[in-house]
């Protein structure tokens, strides 16, 4: 794993130190470090689906007895919303850079085809009943160079700039979330967290990017992605890059720091010769902890952004785009015993793009209570509830509860 979601996989169970967070398997090479990196993990997923009627497009409930679903549950083991994740790091300063490439790879425990391992290349309308969609990810590839006084400069793939630190913040980003009833029937490689319920995903993209040097706590970050990205169009040969930025303020003193950022995207995506749009998006994040507490705000607003993923349902050729926001509030205590509990709160709406326009999603809403305990240094049990609940622009409604538990183990 990278830096930041070290650090936040280890912040968000066990409050370790910065130091503790950052070793991996260091091994020296000559003129280089390399860190091994990752983590395993694995849940046991009960899902129950309410009855109710399908909520449209980008709904994440799904009703009971749709097609996809045997009568009102699923059942499965899965991994959460980290897959599970082997990276390799190499530092070395050479000429008065900071040189650093990171390559990782990302495996499952989510498949439950007929072979176990996708081997059978099931897909279609079999994906579903047989198992077979997930696959062996590739999250990040990238090389970065720079230094203290003035940066660095990073070329490559790894988690998008807009909404970043929503992620990295969400406390199920050690659990499950949202998503475990398709993890269950083994079609994905990872669960959803509070993605679509709480803040849009950053994604994984090919990128280059400059951070500035950390200036009393203040850092930015302004990057060029890959365009074609996450529409429900597939946005072939657009004319110019993604735009994404965020800058942040971290702050410590005593027993009480936290962190406060802004982040915003710009997308130009061209559907055909006549329909045309830009999509975008922007967002605000605060989190604060002391004694034990912790506290996270976090909301978004986005044009033609969608939904979930960026561009997913924001725009129809019919009636044009739609307009989104959302957020998600977050309390969590570390107890004598060092168990974290956490409950959070989180919600996405689609808006219209005129009165007429009923196909899509109306809100999708999430309630998470999570207990994260250590079983060791770096061993740690996990137990979540989480409520989805999916209105629609139609009038549907649907609603769902998934229990979860588990262990994940970093390095």
């Amino acid at each position: 794993m990278n830096k930041n979601i070290k650090l936040a996989v280890a912040g968000a169970v066990l409050a370790l130190s910065a130091s503790a967070a950052n070793a991996g398997i260091i091994i020296p090479a000559g003129e280089w470090t390399i860190d091994i990196n990752g983590n395993v993990n694995t849940y046991a997923n009960y899902t129950h689906y309410s009855t109710g009627s399908a909520a449209g497009l980008g709904a994440l409930a799904t009703p009971a007895g749709a097609s996809n679903l045997n009568g009102e549950k699923a059942v499965g083991i899965s991994t959460g919303l980290l897959p599970a994740w082997l990276g390799f790091t190499g530092k070395t300063r050479q000429n008065d850079l900071d040189v650093e490439f990171t390559i990782s790879m990302q495996p499952q425990s989510s498949n439950n085809g007929v072979t176990g391992d996708g081997a059978t290349g099931v897909s279609g309308a079999n994906v579903v009943a047989l198992g077979g969609a997930a696959q062996f990810l590739n999250r990040q590839t990238y090389v970065s160079f720079g230094d203290k006084s003035w940066g660095s400069i990073k070329l490559g793939k790894d988690l998008g700039v807009f909404a970043s630190d929503a992620i990295l913040a969400d406390m199920t980003l050690l659990g499950v979330g949202g998503g475990a009833g398709a993890s269950g029937n083994g079609n994905t490689n990872a669960t959803l967290g509070g993605i679509g319920s709480g803040y849009i995903y950053a994604a994984w993209k090919g990128q280059i990017a400059y951070t500035t040097p950390n200036m009393s706590g203040f850092q930015a970050t302004v990057a060029i992605t890959n365009p074609d990205q996450g529409f429900s169009y597939s946005g072939v040969n657009q004319d110019r890059y993604g735009l994404e930025g965020k800058a942040s303020y971290s702050f410590a003193q005593d027993a009480f720091s936290g962190k406060v950022w802004v982040s915003g995207a710009s997308y130009d995506v061209t559907v055909d010769s006549t329909h045309s749009y830009t999509a975008s998006a922007g967002d605000i994040g605060a989190t604060v902890s002391s004694n034990g507490f912790g506290l996270t705000g976090y909301w978004y607003q986005g044009a033609g952004a969608g939904t979930t993923f960026f561009g997913n349902n924001g725009y129809t050729t019919t009636y044009g785009k739609r307009d989104s926001d959302g957020g998600y509030a977050q309390l969590t205590y570390v107890t004598p015993f060092k168990t974290k509990v956490g409950l959070a709160y989180g919600l996405s709406n689609l808006d219209r793009a005129v009165v007429a326009d009923t196909t899509g999603v109306k809100s999708n809403e999430r309630i998470t209570a999570g207990l994260y305990h250590p079983l060791t240094k770096h061993l740690n049990l996990v137990a979540e509830y989480n409520n989805i609940k999916s209105d629609g622009q139609n009038g549907g409604s649907a609603e769902l509860d998934t229990y979860s538990a588990g262990a994940i183990l970093f390095f």
